[in-house]
């Protein structure tokens, strides 16, 4: 490029933000591409200066080595321009009246529509979110849920057609089977157009001859509706399940999504410890010393836990593929720590006993 961002914006290399934004929003407005005398390279080459002199570290860049190393001068970004990315709209916050709203719009949004295509914007359902609350078995094994919720659904009677069982869709006359509407905007930089979705068909660019009575034509009703949730082994507390498709309907686009936040109860004998489950034994202080056989309650059922001699207190023991599920068929461990129960008030013949372990210095 023979010119400088400078000269390109008709500023000292010395100006400050404010100058520069003041010189931008001149140009821009001079030279868009929707103006009569307008010119789409000089804009491009207007918002390439801009993008790089607004920012601090690029203009650093670009005031000591005469370019940019952060982003290329070759990138494709998202605006479509080379040289760093398309300048931002929230630059402009508080310089037009309404907080960066121009006439009803959003000035991101227009800028959107100029440089985002022609085609008008999907229409989308509303998400749904839900809590859903599991024991800790069904955390650690997965279940499956079924819940009953209140929303807007496709229609069961036209299949969100919107038209009479049976009865034929014609043509909607309003967007001549497009689906979309041309509508004209005006904002500080000119007037241009988008299109939206008509409000007639709904973006379907078809009507029914004779609506559905069910859904007085919309395709969508409210209703109760019964979702199935499956929920996979070894879910943690907070995590969320995004079923994608089960949120609100909407006529003439797709639905929301249903995000399904879980909540384990605690439960009283067992814990995690990431794939592994974690459970307390109390055993003798005899057994401890001797060995012995314990019955354990576990989530799998009555496991029979044998006792080694000599074991300590705090000691783990690990029985494999009993913890928690993860993957495919694959488990964690489940740990047992030992407790070991002192007695609280021995007999003649037990203290005897230990005085005897004493004198042999156990």
């Amino acid at each position: 490029m023979s010119k400088s961002y400078y000269e390109i914006l008709g500023v000292e290399k010395g100006a400050d933000k404010e100058e520069i934004k003041k010189a931008f929003r001149k140009l821009a407005h001079k030279y868009h591409p929707d103006k009569k005398e307008g010119d789409e390279a000089k804009f491009k080459e207007i918002n390439e200066a801009y993008s790089v002199l607004s920012d601090d570290k690029k203009r650093a860049e670009y005031d000591s080595y005469g370019r940019v190393f952060s982003t290329g001068t070759g990138d494709q970004n998202a605006g479509g321009f080379a040289g760093g990315r398309p300048f931002e709209w929230g630059d402009f916050g508080g310089g037009f009246e309404g907080g960066g709203d121009f006439d009803g719009f959003n000035i991101g949004d227009i800028f959107g529509d100029l440089f985002g295509g022609s085609r008008a914007k999907a229409r989308r359902g509303r998400d749904i979110s839900i809590d859903l609350e599991l024991s800790f078995k069904e955390s650690v094994f997965g279940t499956q849920r079924k819940i009953l919720i209140h929303k807007t659904a496709t229609c069961d009677t036209c299949t969100g057609t919107g038209a009479k069982p049976g009865v034929e869709l014609m043509t909607c006359k309003t967007c001549n089977g497009q689906g979309q509407i041309r509508e004209v905007k005006k904002s500080f930089i000119g007037n241009f157009s988008v299109n939206r979705a008509c409000d007639k068909c709904h973006g379907k660019g078809k009507i029914p001859k004779e609506k559905c009575q069910k859904c007085s034509g919309l395709g969508i009703v409210k209703k109760e509706q019964e979702i199935s949730i499956n929920v996979p082994g070894g879910v943690e507390s907070g995590e969320v399940i995004r079923l994608v498709g089960e949120g609100e309907a909407v006529s003439g686009g797709t639905s929301g999504d249903l995000y399904v936040k879980v909540y384990v109860k605690k439960d009283s004998q067992f814990r995690k410890d990431k794939n592994n489950i974690i459970t307390d034994l109390n055993i003798k202080l005899t057994d401890a010393l001797l060995g012995g056989e314990y019955n354990l309650e576990t989530l799998d059922g009555v496991l029979k836990i044998k006792i080694p001699e000599n074991i300590t207190f705090g000691e783990t023991l690990r029985v494999k593929g009993k913890g928690v599920m993860y993957e495919k068929n694959h488990r964690g461990d489940l740990l047992i720590k030992i407790n070991i129960e002192l007695p609280k008030k021995l007999s003649k013949d037990a203290k005897k006993i230990v005085e005897t372990l004493r004198g042999e210095g156990i």
